[in-house]
């Protein structure tokens, strides 16, 4: 069970974005990165297509390591640790170290 999934928000702990909190889009699990919305932006240079495509700089979101996330919590707003519990029903749910919130 990875500690952040799609759509949970979260904050960038190190490198140029340092501070920034975005939305994650998407979760490469093999690679061990995210790609997370308006952070990590990289321009990239495309060639014309044939079918209507023109040419030029555009910009894209470069997956970030997980390591440098934080999830925030959505109850006390910080970006905090995040622990796993076994509820009654045997399900596994997270939680904020902080708060002690469910997630």
């Amino acid at each position: 069970m990875f500690r952040i999934k799609a759509d949970d928000t979260v904050e960038v702990r190190k490198g140029k974005d340092r501070g920034k909190r975005g939305k994650v889009r998407q979760v490469l699990v093999k690679e061990g990165r995210a790609v997370v919305a308006e952070i990590n932006v990289m321009k990239k240079h495309v060639k014309p297509g044939q079918e209507a495509r023109q040419a030029g700089i555009i910009d894209i979101e470069a997956p970030i390591q997980m390591a440098n996330l934080a999830l925030v919590c959505a109850k006390c707003g910080k970006p905090t640790k995040v622990g796993t519990r076994i509820l009654e029903d045997g399900t596994k749910a997270r939680f904020c170290k902080t708060c002690g919130e469910l997630t």
